[in-house]
């Protein structure tokens, strides 16, 4: 029996799948936490990552050698962090991570340096960020001159992960698209942008070779083993549920986003929209906010309730939640970029009731992402009719899905598989291995199978999101 393994190196743990290469039965799982971090500065060290997939792989059952090895191994990983090694390897200083935001001025100065946002979507398809990793270089070099002095090369956390298993530095064109300075439109990097952090670097050798969606990394431990690309988390989650062309995913984790597969590749020069690319060949158009289910978490903390009872009381009060409206923007925002912003909570009366705090919580927090994944249709318009998949920690809340499709006004489906970015991971691995097609393993696997959850009677989501644009505005 083939086994295949997908990891799922995230900002909060390292899971780890093994599955059946022909079924995508899973067979043996194994996890392990990560440090907690908090913005602003959010950092963790690679040595961690590693020492959780260790301990994940043990759990799982799962050795680079002996009869333990399975047939291939793909590594899905938080995108956009900064792995800055010296030219013997060696880590120079913790990982930067993507919701670290330390880097907001920075990125202010490289758009403003390239000649606006314009500029930025067409040279590679998005305009930076806090998050991008070419932000956290150049806040690198301003801020840790002797450092950046040693730089040997710059790697994103599923490269690291994957550099350990094979002794290559390889990337993929998904999560390459996330560093600011590789285009998806041409294929290739743009060490010209890079030369608006330090025009003296030749950059070129400190960049991993980015692989092609089935083409194979390396070897893991005696070389039975192939190791896949890997990829960036979102685009994992995509391999994970079989997106099409026309499906749109709403993820609500932590921090939100919405994403979809798309034919061409996206150049937005509001930033809203991150021009990235698929683990497939095709591009995945994505929006990002920073404040997804903390928001509910910190209500259901100052309501004095478990998240059960928070669902409970958001879906005993009306829509619209008697006017109250809460802008989630708690711990500032990528999308709207508001990196300074903090929460408001307007149309408050000394009636106000726990129910419409709760429903106000809930409300905010899929308008805000709503509000971002409208702005997906102007590169993929087919996802105004295709499938749309609640994904992420959210996706277990009854008052999340309910509101999400009462807001959207259509039906949503929240997927069988629980962790996508292993799955996708796992995907990856069956395609490397196997040379079949992301097509028919989606198909073996019966993959994006899921509970379909359908808008209230009578809902009117526009009113809601209406009253909560006038709020954020």
């Amino acid at each position: 029996m083939s086994l295949v393994v997908g990891v799922d190196s995230s900002t909060s743990a390292c899971k780890v799948e093994v599955r059946h290469l022909d079924t995508g039965r899973i067979v043996a799982t194994g996890r392990a936490p990560h440090p907690t971090t908090t913005p602003p500065r959010s950092e963790q060290a690679p040595s961690a990552w590693w020492s959780a997939f260790e301990h994940a792989c043990h759990t799982a059952g799962v050795s680079a050698d002996g009869p333990k090895a399975p047939a291939a191994i793909a590594i899905g990983a938080q995108q956009h962090g900064m792995v800055a090694s010296a030219h013997d390897g060696s880590v120079l200083r913790p990982a930067k991570l993507w919701n670290d935001t330390e880097s907001a001025s920075d990125a202010d100065a490289l758009v403003a340096a390239l000649g606006g946002p314009q500029a930025w979507a067409e040279a590679c398809g998005s305009v930076p960020v806090a998050a991008f990793t070419i932000t956290k270089l150049h806040w690198l070099r301003r801020n840790e001159p002797d450092l950046f002095a040693r730089l040997g090369s710059v790697l994103l956390p599923h490269d690291w992960l994957t550099g350990q298993l094979t002794g290559r530095r390889t990337t993929d064109r998904g999560d390459a698209s996330g560093t600011g300075w590789w285009s998806p439109a041409e294929g290739h990097y743009r060490l010209d942008l890079l030369a608006l952090v330090d025009d003296t670097v030749d950059w070129a050798p400190l960049l991993p070779e980015v692989l092609g969606p089935r083409e194979q990394a390396g070897s893991w431990g005696d070389g039975t083993t192939v190791v896949a690309p890997g990829t960036g988390d979102n685009m994992a989650a995509a391999l994970g549920l079989g997106l099409r062309p026309g499906d749109m995913v709403l993820s609500l984790g932590t921090s939100g986003t919405a994403f979809c597969v798309s034919a061409q590749p996206s150049a937005d020069p509001t930033g809203t929209v991150a021009g990235f690319a698929d683990a497939t060949g095709h591009f995945l158009p994505l929006v990002c906010t920073l404040n997804a289910t903390k928001v509910t978490d910190a209500v259901a903390r100052l309501l004095g309730v478990s998240a059960p009872e928070l669902d409970a009381l958001a879906l005993a009060a009306p829509a619209g939640a008697g006017g109250l409206v809460l802008v989630p923007h708690l711990d500032g925002e990528r999308t709207p970029n508001r990196p300074e912003a903090t929460g408001t909570l307007t149309g408050m009366r000394s009636d106000v009731t726990r129910e419409q705090l709760a429903r106000a919580a809930v409300e905010g927090v899929v308008c805000n992402l709503i509000a971002g994944a409208d702005e997906l249709a102007r590169w993929s318009p087919g996802i105004r009719d295709g499938r749309v998949f609640l994904i992420g920690g959210g996706a277990h809340s009854a008052a999340y899905r309910q509101i999400a499709a009462d807001l959207l006004g259509r039906p949503v489906t929240i997927p069988h598989t629980e962790e996508l970015v292993a799955c996708g991971a796992a995907v990856q691995a069956a395609v490397a291995f196997s040379g079949a097609t992301f097509d028919d393993i989606g198909a073996a696997w019966n993959l994006g199978a899921g509970t379909t959850v359908e808008p209230s009677q009578g809902a009117d989501g526009a009113a809601v999101r209406a009253a909560y644009a006038a709020a954020a505005s």
